[in-house]
């Protein structure tokens, strides 16, 4: 199942009780705070499920050598560590599973 931003707003809406409308412009400004934040090098925690963080990678003085040397020598990634609880939940679903 892939929960899809118009499920999660009917999920968020159902058990709210909010409007739809409202639910959307509330995960749309999430989405553009978390990005703005993202795209500044900044980082975003939430507490029981994950941490997002860019991490500045050095590729060495040969990054692109096998390309013609055009590739960038440091690129920016973007990080996802998951929590310990959501660890253990996602432990926990794989053993009902199994």
């Amino acid at each position: 199942m892939t929960l899809t931003k118009n499920k999660m707003i009917r999920e968020i809406g159902r058990r709210t009780r909010l409007k739809n409308r409202d639910v959307q412009a509330m995960i749309e400004a999430l989405v553009e705070v978390w990005t703005e934040e993202l795209a500044s090098g900044g980082r975003i925690e939430l507490e029981n499920l994950f941490v997002l963080e860019v991490q500045t990678i050095d590729r060495g003085e040969n990054a692109g050598a096998l390309n013609g040397g055009d590739a960038p020598r440091m690129i920016l990634r973007v990080i996802l560590r998951v929590s310990k609880r959501l660890k253990q939940c996602l432990n926990h679903s794989g053993e009902l599973h199994e």
